[in-house]
């Protein structure tokens, strides 16, 4: 069996989004970035798989020099080896660029068995990357998996459908997308990869390491374009209210009825 790639990305932490106002794209260079949460559960698949079947496991992230914190976390979680794909040129991408970058980076890891990867992100809510890069790929693709092991050199999926699960019985080497509830347990991080981690750095793929098309590139590259960003503004409003107990009483109960908050 060929190795295992897991994609991972790192996502704005709340409260912390900021937007270009040219492009309206994610300035993810100058916010603090998080794990995506659903990446997570891919994560924890690819580490039980390697240990299954004693498998190489490479993490990629496709980002500024920000996310290499979190590829350094999947360090500790038991990858084997970390690629960042960073370039000015990636920026403002959207699916469709995002999925070319990636399934280029993936043929020059080639070859491979599986490639795995978080259902949806939660600054995009897609969940187009994972097929999108299978279709470059041109191999299967696999979505809402919550269980996966081989078998007579093939892979068995069980993945989560609307009326239940299904199993699936799939020749690699495929893409998946990894159910949010595959698992209950999720390792933590391991102390003493935690501090070998520190002394590594991840390999750093540009668009020239990848011999990458420049028409398929950021916003060039990306048919799906962002017209306008409105940031929404929460104003809260309180009311005070002075007097006796029982004059507050009965003033509270008509502001209540006043916002059909509670029947007369």
């Amino acid at each position: 069996m060929e190795k295992i790639i897991v994609c991972i990305k790192g996502v704005p932490e709340p409260g912390s989004v900021k937007v270009d106002p040219e492009t309206h794209a994610l300035k993810r260079e100058s916010m603090e970035l998080i794990l995506n949460p659903n990446d997570r559960p891919a994560l924890e698949m690819a580490v039980r798989l390697k240990n299954d079947y004693n498998i190489e496991l490479v993490a990629i992230s496709m980002g500024p020099p920000n996310v290499i914190p979190l590829l350094k976390h999947a360090y500790a979680l038991g990858v084997d080896q970390m690629i960042l794909l960073s370039d000015r040129a990636f920026a403002g991408s959207d699916t469709l660029a995002t999925s070319y970058v990636l399934a280029e980076a993936i043929k020059k890891l080639s070859p491979f068995s599986l490639v795995l990867m978080g259902l949806k992100s939660i600054d995009g809510e897609t969940a187009q990357v994972p097929p999108e890069t299978a279709s470059l790929l041109d191999i299967p693709s696999l979505t809402n998996v919550k269980s996966l092991f081989m078998k007579d050199n093939k892979w068995i999926a069980i993945r989560e459908i609307e009326y239940g699960e299904e199993e699936v019985e799939v020749e690699g080497p495929l893409v998946c997308s990894v159910s949010p509830t595959a698992f209950e347990y999720i390792r933590p991080p391991s102390l003493k990869r935690l501090l070998e981690v520190k002394n590594k750095e991840p390999i750093v793929w540009q668009a020239g390491d990848l011999n990458l098309d420049s028409q398929k590139l950021g916003l060039k590259g990306s048919p799906t374009q962002v017209v306008e960003v409105i940031e929404k503004k929460i104003e809260t409003k309180g009311i005070i209210l002075e007097g006796e107990t029982e004059e507050l009483v009965e003033k509270l109960i008509e502001v209540l009825k006043e916002k059909a908050l509670i029947k007369n």
